[in-house]
């Protein structure tokens, strides 16, 4: 290590400290604890799904402060909200969850899993709390099992509706989930996957599941999970439309505090690694409870999450991978080579931003979701365009932006390889492949 670069960094660190601690408290949305402590400052940001056209980018851009918090006292790793879920979610949220074949088969496999395990049938009910453009509740319906799906953005709502699922067209919270329950509507099943993460008012998110759920009725949460954010450095993770990063130590206590006992977990790996957590009416449910749970909890224990000395060393390796993104990028540059990138995600578009990366380092992104294309990526301006532009400039250098779905592109652009292009990615560390 460099001791100039890392006395700088601890300088750094310590003036974010100080100006935390001089403002108004930020609360923890949990447990109201004042929030002082620094996870990771990503610097000025817009938000990270708002693809402006052509014709917006020409106008001012909306920057928002990107700074991830850790509350001493419960844990829970949170930003700071500086958009209204109605704003970023209602309209023109672009991505649609079965432009993946990936996870269209992750989905078929929870819904086989789900019908064997809890033993459902046409006399069953499915609700999908976000249940975006019938991904998953195709597979029930397939099966006979009626569903319904609750999805306030349009788009992906439309999308379903189209497949004949039923949607209800709104934010699930308590008063949807007693207005569903007056009309008779009762859950044996309400899988939530990747959005726990992006709801303000988490509380009463999760007491609409003990209102909706059948006395012997199951919620199963899918979400990122916090361990892997922090083991493996994955800070392009962090973005204004995620407000909580959770482990399963502090997701249980928010499920407690309202009525529900967590039976069991899995660990996966989808998005960068993530969990799946099994939860029941603690009063009411059946389930038995695994020894995974014990075990996961143990293990988050062990690993220092509800620390906060653990973190302290997170933002200043943010800082280090940004040196390192940008060397890379500038000697490649530097050496004449092209570079195009794939995958429009959210994380790929708070990593460029971060490190001030646009069209002098990435000619263009490739991404296959039509909502996207002929569109920009927020901040950086790099235009997104149908994947048929790669073999028409033979770019050198493929950088692959949501590295989690990185085995996917390989085999998708494996064509790069004809013409010596080669494949890239920029975190934890950089990669040429």
């Amino acid at each position: 290590m460099n001791p100039v670069i890392d006395a700088e960094l601890s300088a750094r660190r310590q003036v974010a400290d100080l100006s935390l601690r001089a403002q108004a408290p930020f609360r923890c949305r949990f447990c109201a604890a004042p929030l002082s402590r620094l996870v990771a400052d990503l610097g000025m940001q817009p938000l990270s799904n708002a693809f402006p056209t052509a014709e917006q980018a020409l106008a001012a851009e909306v920057f928002h402060p990107l700074r991830a918090l850790v509350c001493d006292a419960c844990g829970l790793v949170q930003t700071q909200q500086v958009e209204s879920a109605d704003h970023i979610f209602t309209s023109g949220y672009p991505y649609f969850s079965s432009t993946s074949a990936p996870w269209l088969e992750h989905a078929r496999h929870y819904a086989d899993m789900a019908i064997g395990r809890f033993g459902l049938d046409g006399s069953s009910r499915v609700v999908e709390i976000a249940s975006n453009d019938g991904y998953l509740l195709r597979w029930f319906r397939d099966r006979g099992i009626p569903s319904l799906g609750i999805e306030p953005t349009l788009s992906t709502a439309l999308a379903a509706e189209a497949l004949g699922i039923e949607v209800v067209r709104e934010f699930f919270g308590t008063a949807l989930a007693w207005r569903l329950r007056e009309q008779g509507i009762v859950a044996d099943l309400m899988p939530a996957n990747n959005v726990v993460a992006h709801v303000p008012d988490l509380l009463d998110f999760v007491e609409g599941f003990t209102v909706l759920l059948a006395p012997q009725g199951v919620a199963t949460f899918e979400f990122h999970h916090l361990l892997n954010l922090l083991q493996q450095r994955q800070f392009d993770t962090i973005y204004h439309e995620h407000f909580y990063y959770h482990s399963l130590t502090t997701f249980s206590r928010i499920l407690a505090s309202r009525g529900l006992q967590v039976f069991d977990v899995e660990a996966l790996p989808t998005h960068g690694g993530s969990l799946r957590v099994y939860a029941q009416p603690a009063a009411t449910g059946t389930q038995p409870r695994s020894p995974r749970v014990i075990g996961l909890l143990e293990r988050e224990y062990a690993a220092g999450l509800l620390e906060p000395r653990t973190w302290r060393s997170f933002d200043d390796a943010c800082c280090r991978m940004k040196r390192d993104m940008l060397a890379f990028l500038i000697q490649a540059r530097n050496e004449g080579r092209s570079i195009a990138a794939c995958g429009a995600a959210a994380k790929g578009n708070t990593l460029l931003n971060y490190g001030g990366v646009r069209t002098d380092f990435i000619d263009y992104v490739v991404d296959d979701t039509p909502s996207k294309q002929g569109r920009m990526l927020p901040g950086t301006h790099i235009p997104v365009v149908a994947a048929e532009r790669l073999a028409e400039t033979r770019p050198d250098y493929l950088v692959i932006l949501p590295w989690n779905w990185r085995d996917e592109f390989v085999r998708r652009f494996a064509h790069i390889r004809e013409w010596g292009g080669r494949f890239v990615v920029l975190t934890p560390e950089v990669e040429v492949f």
